[in-house]
């Protein structure tokens, strides 16, 4: 971090100095044309006619160089100021999704408590928390992009507590729908908004150990939440599962994210200090700043569809959200069927139960130990041969080794289930599926951040399909496993998988970069050629005008 007492030269682009927020500037490149003044503007908005254009280029210029070594960019961050936002951020995503399963073991209880005899709103209850999380990205994260990261997180946070404790003392089974229903929706702002954050504090080769630890969260939340949760309802109700998530959520923060938690969003920041010193100068000199111009409702709009526009208009966006989403969605089928199957199969309390999640987490966090160093290693040594310049691409070898490990959990776990084996198997099984899950999660994420402008909206976009299978997929488990029986179940998810995991990255690896210069939405990240070893230049970054900007 650039300390006030030094003597602060202007170095080449590296990743010390690297632009700022990934999300905002990253895939603009030097070839692009400077955006000239728009001969509609009012006389008040225009750059004044005294100022030769070339002046106001070079100001421009000047000021990205500025930001790139300014103190307060989060990319010049302090190794343990970066790390503790890290670690905030990360916590804030481990307790919404460990809120979402946590009741999990609880069902048979909520079930009589409530006198509900249909498994489907039993599973309804437990899976409703999954759909507003395919809802609530598509606001908060645009919202987080306009007005920042940080208070978006607390306030969300905030209202998470409060309708946990809606549900705690809710009188009936449509007052508990809604309730978790609404926490839900809160609880779904760190998961849209986290990715963003991660790169804002680091470059692409940098990124992996902290999208590794902010990604374990969202997939070991939902572990750890069972283990407690079923102590928690056998000894003393399930009621006091959610004051438990309430008093959580308080924790995280007013004791860690308040206090300690600061805004990472560069285009933020720097409207923040151009309004306090000379708001008019800076939006005439520095074109990046000129968004929060027009019509509020007008930009609202713009940063709401945005994810939907990634969604759909994007072939790699569309694939590898819905490759994740079918992971996620087999993820929570596990988690409604686990309690009822090792209870009637092996004889399981609600307490001892909940242990039977730990096959997952320990994969996960295998995964993570080895995921992201792996995932750093190849993607470096592909630069490395490429002359130094990454690529998207170059996280795709993790992604296919994940794949593998899919349908091999999910025949493991299926067929040993079916036979009623050692009650150990089924669990290794799931074991390996959740370290296939969280193998191809970070890359696919990865992914999505380099190749797009508005990381945190391409994350929301992706969440829109995960949390959307993982709400249906628990809906119809009861259903298709009385059917086909456990191992027919997972044997049909396994070749789902290998249909959906295997081909397309390998397609993936070799095309992307064609497919990726086709598309107006992706065709910037192919022109970029910086080195791996470099960060983005702002400098250069400036050039993309509002009007591209707004295209996305």
């Amino acid at each position: 971090m650039v300390q006030n007492d030094q003597v602060v030269q202007r170095p080449n682009t590296t990743a010390s100095t690297s632009a700022s927020s990934d999300t905002h500037v990253h895939h603009a490149e030097s070839n692009i044309a400077r955006p000239q003044p728009d001969s509609t503007q009012s006389p008040s908005r225009q750059i004044p006619s005294t100022l030769p254009q070339n002046k106001v280029e070079d100001s421009t210029e000047n000021s990205e160089e500025d930001w790139e070594i300014d103190p307060a960019n989060a990319r010049n961050w302090s190794f343990g100021k970066k790390w503790t936002a890290v670690a905030i951020v990360s916590l804030y995503t481990f307790c919404s999704p460990l809120a979402s399963s946590m009741m999990a073991p609880g069902l048979p209880e909520v079930a009589i408590r409530y006198n509900i005899t249909n498994p489907t709103v039993v599973a309804l209850t437990l899976s409703i928390f999954l759909f507003t999380f395919a809802i609530g990205p598509l606001v908060f994260a645009p919202l987080s992009e306009m007005y920042g990261r940080t208070w978006v997180l607390h306030i969300a946070n905030i209202f998470t507590m409060a309708f946990s404790l809606g549900c705690a003392f809710s009188p009936n089974t449509g007052s508990l729908i809604a309730f978790r229903f609404l926490s839900g929706l809160s609880g779904s702002a760190p998961i849209a908004i986290g990715g963003g954050s991660i790169s804002d504090l680091f470059a692409e080769r940098d990124r992996a150990s902290a999208m590794a630890l902010f990604t374990l969260g969202p997939l070991v939340g939902p572990v750890v939440g069972p283990i407690a949760g079923g102590f928690i309802a056998q000894e003393i109700g399930i009621k006091w599962v959610f004051i438990a998530i309430a008093c959580m959520c308080l924790r995280f923060c007013f004791f860690s994210g308040v206090p300690f938690l600061r805004e990472t969003y560069a285009p933020v920041l720097r409207m923040r200090r151009a309004r306090s010193a000379d708001p008019e100068k800076a939006k005439e000199t520095d074109p990046l700043l000129q968004q929060s111009q027009g019509s509020l409702l007008h930009v609202l709009w713009i940063n709401l569809e945005r994810p939907f526009i990634l969604l759909f208009g994007s072939l790699i966006c569309f694939m590898l959200s819905l490759y994740m989403a079918f992971q996620y969605g087999i993820y929570y089928l596990m988690f409604s069927t686990f309690a009822d199957f090792f209870a009637t199969t092996y004889g399981f309390s609600p307490g001892v139960g909940g242990l039977a999640y730990l096959g997952l987490g320990v994969g996960f966090f295998a995964a993570t130990i080895f995921g992201a160093k792996f995932a750093d290693q190849v993607y470096n040594y592909l630069a490395t041969k490429n002359n130094g310049v990454g690529k998207p691409e170059m996280r795709i070898p993790a992604l296919s080794f994940g794949s593998l490990f899919i349908p091999v959990g999910l025949f493991w776990y299926g067929w040993s289930a079916q036979a009623k084996i050692h009650w150990i198997m089924p669990i290794i099984g799931s074991g390996i599926f959740g370290f296939g899950m969280m193998t191809t999660f970070l890359p696919i994420q990865l992914y999505l951040v380099d190749t797009f402008t508005y990381a945190a909206s391409a994350l929301a976009g992706a969440s829109l399909f995960r949390s959307l299978l993982g709400f249906a997929f628990p809906l119809f488990g009861a259903q298709m496993f009385a059917a086909l029986g456990e191992g027919g179940g997972n044997s049909l998810l396994a070749g789902l998988a290998i249909v959906l995991g295997i081909p397309f990255p390998v397609w993936l690896y070799f095309k992307g970069e064609e497919i990726r210069a086709r598309n107006p939405l992706t065709a910037t990240s192919v022109k970029k050629t910086r080195p791996v070893s470099a960060a983005p230049s702002a400098a250069e970054a400036s050039k993309v005008s509002h009007e591209e900007k707004l295209t996305i």
